[in-house]
């Protein structure tokens, strides 16, 4: 799927995307994801958009947000349109779309769940309407034993036989493994990855996937930037905010990615109902979880448990959500980021 690159998706990308290929360290001059928020808020307090800023009349409008980023730093940044250029013939020679939070392709879920904190820009490959249909996220630790990967897949498989969407992660160990489930039954898979998009959509195995609409692949970061700790913190949000519960199968306790995403799910966001998983040795990071609120995976044996289990979550959330996104949608405006 190709998603034509909006006038405010160029200009958020110019404020804050690398645009250099395999560029780790951001430059010191990209508006930082506080930054961008605020100048985001100011420009739709004033009824403008982040468009308005490669217009013409854009030098009075830069005057305007000094206060909040200093003009010359604008104009720099804004500058960069022959780097954006060759980002975006690399992009589509590897069917890589970015939409931002102002066009209305933008994943509704993510903009009504997490506002103004759902990501400027998404960088992704695959069908992006799979991201709107909720499901089931399944998320735990890169290093576990067998049982624990089969235990997973059959999860996966599970969630695809009721015909509900596998979100996750993309890490090894848990994620890819309830992934791989899904897909090998024909299930449909949400993918949030914290690096290496571009590698992901040229991967073999994937290319069918994602040419078929059975896997979508996404990501809040530059497609070619490699693994950064922060960046999978920070991505964990965005894989509740596309389903409609989650299940932890295993955790460290008191660190790691797993642990740190779900306890803000728990303690913070609450976006979704949180599980972790019921059978076997839990260990110490489950059992602090349930302490903190989460709930003992029911253990559906069947497709139709599975799919009454999420369709009560639906049903908890339909009203709150729905309010929430009306509220949000009225104050941001539908389309451009107002």
């Amino acid at each position: 799927m190709t998603i034509s690159l909006s006038p405010n998706a160029q200009a958020i990308l110019l404020l804050t995307a690398p645009l250099i290929a395999g560029r780790d360290e951001p430059s010191r001059d990209l508006l930082m994801p506080g930054e961008y928020k605020r100048l985001a808020r100011f420009l739709r307090d004033k009824q403008r958009q982040p468009a308005d800023l490669l217009a013409p009349g854009a030098p009075e409008l830069f005057g305007q947000c000094q206060p909040l980023i200093d003009s010359d730093r604008l104009k720099s940044l804004l500058a960069r349109g022959f780097l954006l250029s060759q980002a975006i013939e690399r992009w589509q020679t590897r069917a890589i779309w970015v939409v931002s939070r102002a066009d209305a392709e933008y994943p509704r879920r993510l903009k009504a769940r997490l506002k103004d904190d759902a990501p400027p820009v998404l960088y992704g490959c695959g069908d992006a309407a799979i991201l709107d249909t909720g499901g089931l996220a399944v998320v735990g630790s890169r290093h576990v034993d067998d049982a624990l990967v089969e235990y997973t897949q059959g999860i996966g498989r599970l969630t695809a036989k009721a015909r509900r969407t596998l979100v996750s992660g993309g890490a090894r160990g848990i994620d890819q493994a309830a992934m791989r489930g899904a897909l090998e039954v024909g299930g449909t898979v949400a993918g949030v990855l914290a690096d290496s998009l571009e590698r992901a959509a040229l991967n073999r195995e994937h290319r069918s996937l994602l040419m078929e609409g059975q896997l979508v692949l996404i990501s809040p970061y530059d497609p070619s930037v490699g693994f950064n700790v922060g960046h999978a913190m920070q991505r964990n949000k965005l894989i509740y905010a596309l389903a409609d519960a989650a299940l932890v199968v295993s955790s460290d306790y008191e660190k790691g990615g797993t642990w740190a995403g779900a306890v803000e799910q728990l303690e913070k966001l609450r976006l979704v109902s949180v599980y972790v998983r019921a059978n076997g040795e839990s260990g110490k990071g489950l059992e602090a979880l349930r302490r903190k609120g989460a709930l003992p995976w029911p253990n559906p044996e069947t497709p139709e448990a599975l799919v009454e289990a999420l369709a009560v979550e639906v049903s908890l959330q339909k009203g709150a959500s729905t309010q929430s996104e009306l509220s949000f949608s009225v104050r941001e405006g539908i389309g451009p980021e107002r």
